[in-house]
């Protein structure tokens, strides 16, 4: 039986995915990039390292951009987010926050806006595919991510949250079933400290 192209896209969007952040191909996460990294990318010199660095973590792409803003200019920021961004929650982010994904516009950003609540990546990759072709549908996930639902994420899901590793992921199953996101900030807590709970927390939900 011949299989259609159109019909193979649409299966690779439709299939379930476990992942609930977006992966990455080239962008990296601003709140968990080395030094080192960070030298590599357009406009970034140690001045600006060291202050990106301080003001971590960013709770939005919204605080990233005023943070930069100080020192470069639009279109050096614009260059710079093909490269370096903070993932904006699908369900939640505000259009400001979606425009600033590169190459966005107001367009595309209603599009984002109008499947709301996406439940899953898998969802995102499917109504986005409507518009744009699959490798523009995965260099847009790259910016994006759906909450994850503490009590039944797979170990797929909490591991795509950037930056956390096994250890973290023992730590999160460790406390389920969660009753409240207070519940999350107290045992998560034990291991790391306020500012880094507050970026793990922007990635969950208890359900």
């Amino acid at each position: 039986m011949k299989i259609s192209a159109s019909f193979l896209l649409a299966l690779v969007f439709t299939l379930p995915s476990a992942a609930q952040v977006g992966k990455s191909q080239s962008v990296l996460d601003a709140n968990v990039a080395t030094r080192e990294e960070l030298a590599k990318l357009p406009g970034l010199d140690a001045a600006r390292i060291d202050a990106l660095v301080a003001a971590r973590p960013f709770l939005d792409a919204k605080a990233l951009d005023a943070q930069l803003a100080g020192s470069l200019a639009t279109e050096q920021r614009k260059a710079l987010y093909a490269h370096l961004f903070v993932a904006i929650n699908l369900d939640t982010a505000t259009r400001e926050e979606i425009l600033l994904i590169p190459r966005m516009g107001p367009r595309m950003a209603h599009e984002f806006e109008e499947y709301r609540p996406y439940g899953s990546l898998a969802r995102f990759r499917k109504e986005i595919g409507k518009y744009v072709d699959a490798g523009e549908v995965a260099r847009l996930e790259q910016y994006v991510f759906v909450p994850i639902k503490l009590n039944s994420a797979t170990d797929e899901d909490i591991l795509s949250i950037p930056g956390l590793g096994k250890r973290m992921l023992h730590e999160f199953k460790e406390y389920r079933p969660y009753t409240s996101i207070e519940q999350f900030r107290k045992e998560i807590g034990k291991y790391v400290d306020a500012k880094e709970v507050a970026r793990l927390e922007r990635y969950v939900v208890v359900d």
